[in-house]
């Protein structure tokens, strides 16, 4: 789940970035390098790892997860998030930019946000047996993508939605997935950490409710902000269109 471009300091924060701290990732980064510089050598191109990352997400997410084995899912998960720091390093060590990149990165993203709470709703509504989680697995899936179309959508129609809210993508993910690891301890014996991960689901759930408000209230004050600079502008205009007419 990379971009596979130049630079990535720019991107939305991604699965990986959001595990990492800074110092974490440069330690990987470097460590990853001779593995990317690998890859480029065999003719492995940026977007086929960022395609085999996401793969591997939702493989993860859609065989464990719904068995309950949520400890083996998410090490299974997080062993592809890697793959968001190889391809953004092959891109690097290419020197390609590419919006193409961009744009795959970011669609296949939502595809493995996706994945990871259908597969926490699948556990829900079978062997977990708890409709109400699964309701709040669904609000979870789908609120994270409608507040992510939000900001893309604002920033389409020339607004600079400078809001990032209470709960982006890289919160959710990271307290969803940390929060199921644990939880899957409860199958080795750890006594009622299998709670951890309702309570996850919860927060998630209200937090992105709460960045979706603040993101459309974002929105709608800059958009009148916009239309009245325009508004107070167009009578500028026909005034000094008038005086050259004069002219």
């Amino acid at each position: 789940m990379g971009q596979p471009v130049a630079s990535r300091a720019a991107a939305t924060p991604t699965v990986g970035k959001a595990m990492l701290n800074k110092y974490a990732r440069a330690f990987f980064t470097r460590v990853l390098t001779p593995f990317a510089a690998f890859l480029i050598r065999r003719g492995v191109s940026p977007d086929t790892v960022t395609l085999l990352g996401t793969a591997g997400v939702i493989a993860g997410a859609l065989v464990f997860y719904p068995r309950g084995e949520f400890f083996w899912g998410t090490v299974v998960i997080t062993l592809f998030v890697f793959s968001d720091l190889v391809d953004g390093n092959m891109a690097r060590q290419l020197g390609r930019s590419s919006r193409w990149g961009a744009f795959l990165d970011s669609t296949l993203d939502r595809v493995a946000d996706g994945a990871i709470f259908g597969g926490f709703a699948l556990w829900y509504a079978g062997n977990g047996n708890d409709n109400i989680l699964c309701a709040v697995s669904i609000f979870c899936l789908a609120s994270g993508q409608v507040v992510s179309y939000t900001k893309a959508r604002g920033e389409s129609i020339g607004l600079p939605v400078a809001v990032n809210g209470l709960v982006e993508r890289a919160e959710r993910l990271v307290v969803s997935l940390v929060a199921a690891g644990l939880a899957g301890l409860h199958k080795f014996g750890v006594p009622g950490i299998q709670y951890l991960l309702p309570i996850a689901l919860w927060i998630v759930a209200v937090g992105s409710l709460v960045t979706l408000i603040q993101r459309v209230v974002t929105v709608r004050r800059e958009s009148a902000e916009v239309e009245a600079a325009e508004a107070a502008e167009a009578p500028q205009e026909n005034t000094s269109r008038g005086s050259e007419a004069a002219k």
